[in-house]
């Protein structure tokens, strides 16, 4: 089987089940009801500072679910078949193992990208319009920073998504992955504090810190290079992909 051949049957495999499609309609509506009641909040942020006011970021706060949600999607690319025990039969029709999980990582990647995108501009037009309806300062895609803060939010998502297929790969169990993946996007950022100050460096590439950042278009005095934030989140993301080849290579399934 060809690597188009593996990429066409992983397709087949997502959108054939139920569980695909219920995970994207609660992506989009949770996205957009956060980002609907994130809005209406909004004028008391504004009496408060309207020095830091940044109705874009305030518009794509819907991320910080949006990316649990979308990492549900990626662990469950992996992690399905070897709960049903059907990744033998993926495996004889596909030998080569790391064809096997590239087509996985470019089909969960290709969702991915498209969901976030499209989430993100949703959010940010619903979030504007909300805005506008409360005679509050908003913006507009032409303004400074706000396009690469909304083309960054769903390539943020997209990572999140590839970083949960790493994690789905290694474990082989959705709970233990989404446990994972919570401990790394909510748990460590929580307890940053605690850490050592050789170790807090690390924070600067890490999702919800300094990879969130690039979300943002007034400027992050902690977050200065939100972009270099989020290739340092990047780099992170293809060693732990690395690590997961190497083990779907080696390893009995």
């Amino acid at each position: 089987m060809s690597f188009t051949q593996s990429i066409h049957a992983e397709w087949i495999k997502l959108r054939s089940l139920r569980s695909t499609w219920y995970t994207l309609a609660c992506l989009f509506a949770a996205g957009l009801g956060i980002t609907a009641l994130a809005m209406n909040a909004a004028g008391k942020a504004y009496a408060e500072d309207p020095q830091a006011w940044d109705p874009t970021n305030r518009s794509l706060t819907s991320y910080i679910v949006a990316q649990l949600i979308i990492g549900v999607l990626g662990i469950l690319v992996v992690t399905g078949e070897h709960a049903t025990g059907l990744i033998g039969t993926s495996l004889i029709a596909t030998p080569r193992r790391h064809r096997l999980l590239a087509a996985k990582v470019v089909v969960a990647v290709g969702v991915a990208v498209v969901a976030g995108q499209v989430l993100m501009f949703a959010a940010f037009f619903l979030g504007q319009a909300v805005l506008g309806a409360q005679d509050l300062p908003r913006a507009g895609l032409g303004d400074p920073g706000v396009l690469s803060a909304v083309t960054g939010g769903g390539l943020y998502l997209a990572a999140i998504a590839l970083l949960a297929v790493g994690l789905g790969t290694l474990m082989r169990a959705t709970a233990g992955a989404l446990a994972t993946l919570v401990g790394i996007v909510f748990l460590v950022p929580a307890l940053a504090g605690l850490f050592p100050a050789w170790v807090r460096g690390l924070f600067f590439y890490w999702p919800t810190l300094g990879a969130s950042a690039v979300l943002k278009t007034v400027p992050d005095p902690d977050f200065p290079h939100p972009w270099l934030n989020l290739a340092g989140m990047c780099v992170g993301v293809a060693a732990v992909l690395a690590a997961a080849f190497t083990v779907f290579r080696r390893r009995d399934v």
